[in-house]
């Protein structure tokens, strides 16, 4: 599971040691009671703007947080928060037993309406392939099945 979280923060950008601290667009924000709900706007690939509230290690948006704070019965959003949100979301998309077995591309391919950067994703936005994803999976300590 360590190693498909590092790959997720790997193709959000968001890896290093400030990964947990990084707004949408590479920024930071100030410490972690909670979400910091900053909405930074972007061009989409397709031309339309938009506007984002990703924060985090794993990019999570404001509405998300406040969905997952309830179900996982959290407030805050410290790197501990982070993770449990970004493994309930992957459980929530059918990933979690494909991350369990080291079944990448199903992992992947189940996450993707979650993560924009992921090589699944259906969002108009830049991705990473699955080449990036699987080298930063193995890099991470992660094994192919």
């Amino acid at each position: 599971m360590q190693a498909f979280l590092d790959m997720i923060s790997a193709c959000e950008g968001t890896a290093g040691p400030d990964g947990y601290r990084t707004l949408f667009g590479g920024k930071l924000f100030d410490g972690y009671v909670t979400h910091p709900n900053i909405r930074t706007p972007f061009t989409q690939t397709d031309g339309t703007v938009n506007y984002s509230t990703a924060a985090g290690r794993y990019q999570i948006t404001y509405p998300t947080f406040l969905r997952l704070s309830k179900k996982l019965g959290t407030v805050d959003f410290t790197p501990e928060t982070q993770d449990r949100m970004a493994i309930e979301l992957i459980t929530e998309d059918g990933g979690l037993g494909y991350v369990d077995s080291g079944n990448l591309q199903a992992a992947i391919d189940k996450c993707g309406g979650t993560w924009a950067s992921l090589p699944s994703s259906h969002y108009p936005q830049p991705k990473r392939t699955y080449a990036f994803a699987s080298e930063a999976y193995t890099d991470a300590g992660g094994s192919l099945a």
